[in-house]
């Protein structure tokens, strides 16, 4: 196990934030989490995972050991007719397994292409996008148990999923390390193409036969055009959730603002897309310094370069309060803050 001291997190976050790391620890196997975990030689460290740093904002530098997950494999345990499981090593690049699954004509997870992030972090979140969410196609995962060393299964039920949230999130929040997800994958695809933007981007690309491979390259085509690439400016994706409100506070607003957009959830609840809220109350392209908000998707905050995390930080709080006060919502980091 390679364990650094004193290093530069910048490599490590899609915001690009320079901030430093005590320690940080390559970690491959079950064998280097018990010696961070179990062993006397990091005992006295404060200690935090990592997986790809894509959804995380450091404000200020870390001073025990972060332990990036870098376990890896990808393995077909059963196949049917219908369906196949697959297991994925937790440190696996989220959009790389996505096309793995596509050029094996395993359909599921086609919609949530080009997500950044890892494997092990995806069901932390539970992910999701244009309609899909990842436990629709999770089966269950391994997870180490930081106190005990031990590996514990959890299948979908326990992971308690909801909107952009899982257990590991909530309750179990920092006690585990996401080592090994199953998913449940379709061998005859079911496509979900219901949000327009795939839809208008697939006669644009002048499909006429649905695939796995132009579904998912048509997801790619528009989270280009929606989303900066964090190797061009310092971000990392959507910053907030999507709000959800109840019908009666939607219809005010919609009277005040008719070109609202919505998505209804149900009966009594509407969600509302967090970046029409942002730039309807004129933060689109917004700058302060090195930091600020992408001038083509809202809900993007972006480091213009050597941006610190606390701007950033300062900025997400202004944007909450400025959406609290026009129009009586709550925005949600999607984002973990360090």
């Amino acid at each position: 196990m390679i364990v650094q001291q004193n290093v530069s997190l910048k490599p490590y976050n899609t915001f690009g934030l320079d901030e430093n790391a005590g320690f940080l620890a390559i970690v491959d196997s079950i064998e280097d989490l018990d010696e961070i975990f179990q062993t006397g030689r990091f005992r006295a460290q404060k200690k935090m995972i990592l997986g790809g740093g894509s959804n995380v904002l450091f404000t200020r530098g870390f001073t025990g050991l972060i332990a990036k997950n870098e376990i890896r494999g990808i393995q077909v345990l059963n196949e049917t007719e219908e369906d196949v499981l697959v297991s994925v090593g937790g440190g696996e690049n989220w959009h790389q397994f996505v096309l793995w699954c596509v050029e094996k004509g395993y359909g599921g997870v086609e919609n949530l292409s080009l997500i950044p992030g890892t494997v092990g972090a995806a069901p932390m979140q539970n992910i999701g996008a244009y309609g899909v969410e990842l436990k629709e196609v999770f089966h269950s995962l391994e997870a180490y148990e930081i106190k005990t060393g031990k590996t514990i299964s959890f299948f979908k039920e326990d992971c308690k999923f909801g909107y952009r949230f899982s257990i590991f999130k909530g309750e179990l929040r920092d006690e585990f390390v996401i080592t090994k997800v199953f998913f449940k994958l379709f061998k005859k695809p079911k496509f979900n193409i219901s949000y327009g933007a795939i839809k208008e981007t697939l006669e644009e690309m002048g499909v006429q036969e649905l695939t796995l491979k132009n579904v998912s390259q048509a997801v790619i085509n528009i989270r280009q055009s929606k989303l900066p690439d964090p190797m061009d400016i310092g971000n990392a994706g959507s910053f907030f959730k999507n709000p959800i409100i109840e019908k009666l506070h939607f219809e005010a607003l919609e009277a005040q603002f008719p070109d609202i957009k919505s998505y209804p959830i149900n009966a009594e609840s509407i969600k509302i897309p967090a970046g029409w809220l942002i730039e309807k109350a004129g933060w689109k392209g917004f700058k302060n310094g090195e930091v600020g908000v992408h001038d083509r998707q809202a809900l993007v905050l972006v480091n213009h370069g050597s941006g610190r995390g606390k701007d950033l930080y300062k900025l997400s709080k202004d944007i909450q309060k400025s959406i609290h006060n026009q129009f009586g919502i709550e925005l949600e980091r999607e984002v973990n803050v360090i």
